[in-house]
């Protein structure tokens, strides 16, 4: 059999293929010779989910493995089956409770933050607030209602939401009180409007998409974290990216590329900016070329528009070696394991952030890390927690706060709690890490002076 135009296989008549057919004799004669038996199971039913036969297709199609990055991406943005797209994640019901859902004052006092920014702005009466990530628009709906009796901030505002999946997009709109208005933009989109504080607002799949010309205020909370990643581990040939295969019996595994891969380029620049002797003491590197990239973006911005970014994630001040993990249902669980049930994340690396950021633009400050509970400190988040409690109305009103604030601002497990131990808040104060980019025509932004 051969394949034709349309794409279907056809066979082939035996014997002169210079003769004619005759359209009134009906028997021909074919050759099946050439024809094998295809294995009994090819047709037999199979359990996989869609994403997962995707991902098989992908490696077989490719006929080896796919880098670990590619795997995540996949996993976690698939159009039809990522992650990410299709569901809730957050919260109690969800798969992990990120800062915004554990209290309302993680979202106020990053509009302290937002609002300090502004003023060392000059107050520009027209500012582009951009939130990359935005989940269910909880840090937002905080920031817009704890600012939103400063009249002169909220009116200079155009919210930017930066996200891929169009569940969590309507769970944003839903939830930051959205109206879309009939009259429509000079792009011809229709005007959206958030009215809890009357402020516009516009929906984007990536962040280049956001329009430039206007100082920006970036926040990015747990986004950094979701960015696909490459790994490498150290052989007796050198550095050798991991990556995803197939077992014989169909099975996910990690193998190791017989050759350098385009990531490698990616591989040297990180260990071009770290110090030899913690390179040499590592067995295992991960490396974001995603992250480089997006703040090389966000430095540009930030240098020719003005302004500032906001980046919050858990991870370290220096090389990743090995933080790749999957969350399900608030437990661990392995990272091939049934793809695109869990959520994948890794440790971000600040170090290389600061270095992205640097060489992206001359004209460009950045400052940090500092530990979440540093940063939330400073903003004055105990002021904020103590006016709160006093005027709760029931005592567990008073205990949900306290709690909150201890996850957000402690370390370890809180030592005022009384309540089921299977219940204790874990402080994330210190595991957290706060980062600032901003132009340097703006000085020494809050709190970091």
């Amino acid at each position: 059999p051969s394949l034709n135009s349309s794409g279907t296989f056809v066979e082939h008549v035996a014997g002169n293929p210079n003769e004619s057919l005759s359209t009134s004799n009906p028997t021909i004669s074919i050759d099946r010779s050439g024809l094998c038996n295809p294995p009994e199971h090819s047709h037999e039913p199979t359990s996989d989910s869609e994403l997962v036969k995707h991902l098989k297709s992908i490696i077989k199609f490719r006929g080896g493995p796919i880098s670990v990055a590619e795997y995540m991406e996949e996993v976690l943005t698939n159009p039809k089956a990522g992650f990410y797209i299709n569901r809730d994640v957050f919260g109690a019901e969800g798969d992990f409770v990120t800062s915004p859902e554990v209290s309302q004052m993680f979202g106020e006092m990053v509009g302290v933050w937002a609002m300090c920014l502004w003023e060392q702005m000059g107050r520009p009466s027209k500012v582009n607030l951009v939130e990359l990530g935005p989940g269910r628009g909880t840090l937002m709906v905080d920031l817009l209602r704890g600012a939103s009796k400063f009249k002169n901030f909220t009116e200079s505002l155009h919210i930017h939401l930066v996200e891929c999946s169009p569940t969590l997009k309507e769970l944003q709109h839903r939830n930051l009180k959205c109206l879309d208005a009939d009259d429509t933009s000079s792009s011809g989109e229709k005007k959206t409007v958030s009215q809890i504080a009357g402020t516009p607002v516009a929906w984007h799949a990536a962040f280049e998409q956001v329009p430039s010309g206007v100082p920006t205020i970036i926040i990015a909370h747990e986004f950094y974290d979701a960015l696909p990643i490459h790994q490498f581990q150290r052989a007796s040939r050198g550095w050798c990216e991991k990556m995803v295969d197939i077992e014989e019996d169909s099975a996910f595994r990690f193998v190791l590329s017989p050759a350098p891969t385009p990531a490698t380029v990616f591989l040297a620049k990180r260990c071009k900016w770290a110090v030899k002797e913690e390179v040499d003491k590592l067995n295992q590197i991960e490396i974001c070329p995603q992250a480089m990239e997006l703040t090389e973006s966000i430095s540009k911005r930030i240098s020719s528009d003005g302004g500032g970014a906001l980046i919050i994630d858990y991870g370290l001040n220096g090389i990743v070696s090995d933080s790749l993990q999957a969350i399900r249902k608030h437990k661990f669980v392995p990272i091939l394991d049934e793809p695109g049930t869990a959520d994948l994340s890794a440790y971000v690396d600040f170090e290389a952030i600061r270095h992205s950021a640097g060489e992206a633009s001359d004209n460009v400050s950045v400052y940090g890390p500092i530990t979440q509970s540093q940063f939330l400190g400073s903003l004055g988040i105990n002021f904020r927690v103590e006016t709160l409690i006093q005027n709760c109305e029931t005592d567990e009103q008073a205990e949900l706060l306290q709690a909150g604030y201890w996850r957000l601002v402690g370390e370890g497990e809180a030592p005022f709690w009384e309540g089921p131990e299977d219940k204790v808040p874990i402080g994330m104060g210190t595991r957290y890490l706060a980062m600032v980019i901003v132009n340097k025509n703006q000085g020494i932004p809050i709190p970091f002076q």
